[in-house]
């Protein structure tokens, strides 16, 4: 624009000196239309300066409203980040994450077996053979309070029946948690790790024959270093809570050490429980299945024992966990108090085991118990999941002072694939042999039973 204006200008001045020097020479005509070229020339100069002066305002104002705008992004996003909006993670499931600690997690597992029991030809029982079930289906959520408070609720759907399992709020402070409602007493590693990551596909036998279960209370734990102490006092089961005869109540302790020496794993663990059952509950009986759940058949089985007046017992429980190798122990022991000078008898269960991951991967541990296996190498990411076998020998001894309920050894080995973390197949076989056992074959009450089992599990 303003190289035109100077353009303009110079022939402005070009034109203006010849006529100059030719004034004396042009006549009155001329004069006057060289004099309104001049006009109309010094016109359009004037409105050139005034579109300058308007472009140049127009940039003024862009370049304003430019720097507003900016000043009105960095605001928002600082709005934003204020906020802490939501953040969403995976475990198996969502996982959200709000505002000053608020946080939830759906959660629950599907876990369905199948298999056969295979007993002598002589016991004539309907829950032998094939059968299947689905052994859990449980749902719920769990997470965070602002203030070191948290939550869990789940219910189980399976068997055609409601039942809730974990239902508590907690209390966290560094290494300390308080816990309040329906959860698992502390009664050993074998119950308190969960049934999600067991190696077999259930539990030790003295884990179900003793009565293992969630019960409703108030707990402590206290973690320093590699020790953790568990402390809890304990009434029933939610179930049996609307029974105005029910007034059993308990208190559980237990003890754990859990060093690392170098790359391996250990843990170390104690336990005493002491259960009043109450004026209402005079009689207790102790059984258990042939190490599978889809039968009802229990070969090994006290009986009702009366005058029961309190539970006292005890565990001991060892673990170690190298590379892929880990082995764990572990025993306990109930004495049935009894009123009168009726005989306390005391009965014990344990069992030893030992498992090894085929492929490049570990058994996880946290917090004095198992955990999963986190897959090194996942199925659809070039891998084969992880494989592991395992093997163990379980006891279970329910014959003392008087009380004849048999003696079961059991001989198990387990193989697991786990394709991708949070999905696992399991096979499983047992060998059982009964001493004195509940039921008769033929008049034999010393024989073998044979279980095969296969779970399909989801968790998340």
């Amino acid at each position: 624009m303003l190289k035109t204006i100077g353009l303009l200008a110079g022939t402005a001045a070009i034109g203006l000196y010849p006529a100059a020097a030719m004034a004396a020479e042009i006549s009155a005509e001329q004069a006057a239309a060289l004099l309104t070229k001049l006009n109309q020339m010094e016109r359009e100069i004037a409105d050139l300066k005034s579109q300058l002066s308007d472009v140049q305002q127009t940039q003024q104002a862009s370049t304003s409203a430019i720097a507003s705008t900016e000043a009105k992004i960095a605001a928002t996003e600082k709005r934003l980040e204020q906020q802490k909006p939501v953040k969403v993670g995976w475990k198996g499931a969502p996982e959200m994450k709000g505002e000053d600690g608020w946080s939830f997690k759906p959660r629950g597992r599907i876990q369905y077996d199948f298999g056969t029991v295979d007993a002598p030809a002589a016991i004539n029982d309907a829950g032998l053979g094939f059968a299947n079930e689905a052994r859990r289906i449980r749902l719920g959520a769990s997470g965070a309070i602002p203030g070191g408070f948290g939550y869990k609720l789940e219910m189980d759907f399976a068997g055609n029946d409601l039942t809730l399992t974990d239902a508590f709020f907690t209390y966290k402070d560094d290494g300390l948690t308080v816990t309040l409602g329906q959860q698992n007493p502390f009664q050993g590693l074998e119950e308190l790790s969960s049934s999600n990551d067991t190696s077999f596909i259930e539990r030790a036998g003295y884990t179900d024959a003793f009565g293992f279960e969630r019960r409703v209370g108030i707990s402590a734990q206290y973690s320093i270093s590699d020790l953790l102490f568990q402390a809890g006092v304990f009434t029933a089961n939610i179930d049996d809570l609307n029974d105005d005869e029910n007034e059993a109540i308990g208190f559980d302790v237990r003890a754990v050490a859990m060093p690392k020496l170098g790359d391996v794993q250990t843990h170390f663990g104690a336990s005493y429980h002491y259960r009043d059952l109450g004026d209402s509950i005079d009689t207790r009986r102790y059984r258990q299945r042939p190490l599978v759940h889809f039968t009802d058949t229990r070969f090994i089985n006290t009986g009702n024992i009366s005058d029961a007046e309190s539970e006292t017992s005890y565990g001991l429980e060892a673990a170690m966990i190298s590379g892929r190798f880990h082995a764990a122990a572990e025993g306990h022991w109930l004495k049935l108090n009894r009123t009168g000078n009726m005989a306390d008898p005391t009965f014990f269960g344990g069992s030893v085991e030992a498992g090894l991951f085929l492929t490049d991967d570990t058994r996880g541990y946290k917090g004095g118990v198992f955990k999963g296996v986190k897959v090194a190498n996942p199925v659809g990411k070039g891998g084969m999941g992880a494989w592991q076998v395992n093997a163990r020998y379980d006891h279970l001894d329910l014959s003392d002072a008087g009380i004849v309920g048999g003696t079961q050894d059991s001989y198990q080995a387990s193989l697991i694939w786990t394709p991708i973390n949070y999905v696992r197949f399991m096979l499983s076989y047992a060998k059982m042999d009964y001493n004195n056992a509940a039921i008769l074959a033929a008049g034999d009450s010393d024989y073998s039973v044979d279980t095969f089992a296969g779970r399909f599990q989801l968790s998340f």
